[in-house]
């Protein structure tokens, strides 16, 4: 379990990134932070494995302050996914993956043997082991990125806007296989994002945040969804614009999906 406890940050140039933020992320669930540039969601994430201290306040992983904890091996005890995949140029795959195995002595045998095992979970075969990031494309290098933070079996998973670099196809793919991931593997995920769409379908726990780190409303996707707590999060999740008031029309013997628009969205199975 991880738990913010009043934590505020204020950076050197006097800019306030979050004010008296407190919230508890349950184990084992995917609690997605969302909102727009500057609120604070990146810098709360970045505060769970002390990337980003806070200026005020705790942060608590199973009841233990981090503050108390050794930087260096907190950060290496919890996998990190980020934008760009954030892979070295100049080694394979397999050694990007297995990077932080062998930091924490593991062998190089054994983190070779681990690190294309974790490959294998993500949906790479053996194939791209011996491969350089330049090689492969935009979604193969976000999955060795999630590979690499899955490779020494973490409990805690932070994922900073892991998607936002590929195409829509591709993102749409890569949810899926986090989806997948999620349930075989059952982290407890820490994930961001702008998009609300994605917060909805990742999130087991959605908190929609305003400047400063400000809560707006935190719940899961569907309880968001039938009771907004206010204006601003009723417009920040599309409902001012009829883009989730959905109905169902009857086209050519389907049972058609259409929004508030006339725009058809899906199909019902039948």
């Amino acid at each position: 379990m991880i738990e913010y406890r009043s934590v505020a940050k204020t950076f050197a140039d006097g800019t306030e990134a979050v004010n008296d933020f407190s919230l508890v992320l349950p184990s084992r669930t995917t609690t997605v932070f969302v909102g727009s540039s500057g609120c604070g969601k990146t810098t709360l994430l970045r505060m769970v494995n002390r990337m980003i201290d806070p200026t005020h306040g705790q942060v608590l992983i199973d009841d233990v302050d981090i503050a108390t904890r050794n930087k260096v091996k907190l950060r290496r005890s919890i996998g990190y996914v980020m934008q760009h995949s954030g892979l070295l140029p100049h080694r394979t795959v397999l050694d990007n993956v297995g990077s932080v195995l062998r930091l924490n002595g593991m062998s190089r045998k054994e983190a070779d043997r681990r690190s294309q095992e974790v490959l294998e979970t993500v949906g790479l075969d053996s194939s791209h082991a011996s491969k350089y990031p330049s090689q492969l494309s935009g979604g193969q290098q976000q999955r060795v990125g999630v590979a690499r933070g899955l490779a020494a079996d973490p409990n805690i998973l932070l994922m900073d806007e892991p998607f936002g670099a590929v195409d829509p196809i591709v993102r749409d793919e890569l949810q899926r296989e986090l989806l997948r991931l999620q349930h075989d593997l059952d982290k407890t995920i820490v994930f961001v994002t702008h998009d609300v769409d994605e917060a909805f379908l990742l999130g087991d726990q959605v908190v929609i945040l305003k400047q400063g780190g400000e809560i707006a409303q935190v719940g899961a996707p569907a309880d968001i969804l039938a009771s907004p707590a206010d204006e601003f999060v009723s417009s920040f999740v599309g409902l001012d614009r009829g883009g989730r008031t959905l109905h169902v029309e009857e086209r050519d013997g389907r049972s058609i999906v259409v929004d508030a628009s006339g725009k058809a969205t899906g199909v019902l199975a039948r």
